[in-house]
């Protein structure tokens, strides 16, 4: 049975980085526009109660960053759809069904580039049975998923890799070792690279209509990449908007 990871690293202390994990894993160049750093991000919390540590944990992780901070807050959206709210992150939690996917994010994007706001959504269809009912998975992918929302890509996306001790790397052992359950410095550095410039304006926290995507592959768009385990979508709504949504497909 396909599952997916969406939208979705330092080795082990005594290993290098690979070629791979030492490339840039910006996510084409997608970022929220901000006037100065650190910046906040607000994760609107529309989780049930044993999925609200998990994204605590997330938000506590990305935090570290030197150039931006999160705040959990109150949801503004329905678990179940988990409409994107302008200049923000709504990350949500729901039986979203028998469809293939564990996890998917989507960024809302204008002017090619300037993330407007973004959703992380968790399939407990898959979350409520054995394989990924643990502490470990829930941990890895909403620190994943999150992780996206910023414009980071995956450090590696080989999961019989081993592990590089980030959740930004795909994996079928979350608990290692390295466990790849929190960010790496890697992941810290390459944040500071996408946000080493300032913009004129800001997209973060602001109130504006955004364009919204569903829960089903054929509400995403172009499919505009492809690998063996990660394909990209893209739908275009006009006028400069676009919703990116990022699907990596685990075995």
């Amino acid at each position: 049975m396909k599952l997916l990871v969406a939208l979705t690293a330092a080795a082990a202390a005594t290993m290098t980085f690979s070629t791979s994990a030492q490339a840039s894993h910006s996510w084409g160049g997608y970022h929220w526009a901000r006037t100065a750093n650190p910046f906040t991000v607000k994760l609107g919390d529309n989780l049930s109660s044993n999925w609200k540590s998990y994204l605590g944990s997330a938000s506590s992780d990305w935090s570290k960053s030197t150039v931006l901070d999160t705040t959990v807050v109150a949801g503004q959206s329905s678990a179940k759809r988990c409409a994107a709210t302008s200049g923000r992150v709504e990350v949500c939690n729901s039986t979203y069904g028998n469809n293939g996917w564990l996890g998917i994010a989507s960024i809302s994007v204008t002017g090619g580039t300037h993330i407007t706001s973004a959703t992380v959504k968790l399939n407990d269809t898959y979350f409520n049975t054995a394989t990924y009912n643990t502490p470990s998975w829930r941990t890895m992918v909403t620190c994943q998923e999150v992780g996206h929302t910023f414009g980071l890509d995956h450090q590696d996306e080989v999961f019989d890799n081993p592990n590089l001790g980030t959740c930004m790397d795909y994996t079928n052992t979350p608990d290692g070792p390295p466990s790849n359950l929190h960010p790496n410095q890697h992941d810290y550095d390459e944040l500071a690279t996408i946000y080493s410039h300032l913009d004129s304006t800001s997209t973060v926290d602001q109130t504006a209509a955004v364009p919204q995507v569903g829960n089903q592959r054929s509400s995403w768009g172009t499919r505009v990449s492809h690998a063996a385990h990660g394909d990209t979508y893209v739908r275009d709504f006009g006028n400069g908007k676009s919703v990116v949504t990022f699907v990596v497909w685990a075995r």
